[in-house]
């Protein structure tokens, strides 16, 4: 079954919003850049040239899982559609060229 955006962001603001949103955006934050961080040592682990373990790639996919995750906690933190948001990069007349 595909997961939306939407959907997932419905799923999160419905496990975790109440804990969250009483955290508040600096200390939802700092767990977002923690996170970051550890998908930074994976892609470091996985990185082309290497030969990963299966441990090492599932901790790459777990890790992007939870960065992804973190964002979405701080779109529902503020109120933001994500599914809207991401129009930006849908909307043909909206994107143009890719950054250097």
């Amino acid at each position: 079954m595909a997961l939306t955006v939407s959907a997932f962001q419905q799923l999160i603001r419905d496990r975790y919003y109440a804990t969250d949103s009483a955290r508040g955006t600096p200390g939802t934050f700092m767990w977002f850049i923690e996170e970051v961080g550890e998908l930074a040592t994976a892609l470091q682990d996985n990185a082309p040239g290497k030969s990963p373990t299966p441990e090492q790639r599932a901790n790459l996919e777990e890790e992007f899982a939870d960065v992804i995750a973190w964002v979405t906690t701080l779109a529902n933190i503020h109120g933001v559609d994500l599914e809207r948001a991401l129009t930006k990069y849908t909307d043909p007349t909206r994107v143009e060229g890719v950054k250097q």
